[in-house]
């Protein structure tokens, strides 16, 4: 179980960067388009 916790914590603390990876080159594309 312990080890199924862990896991939890990585796989959200991945999709965290993702999401902000995602969100600063989606707001980099809008300002080179303006």
């Amino acid at each position: 179980m312990f080890k199924y916790d862990m896991l939890l914590v990585v796989v959200s603390i991945l999709l965290t960067v993702i999401c902000v990876l995602v969100g600063v080159a989606f707001l980099t594309l809008l300002e080179r388009k303006v």
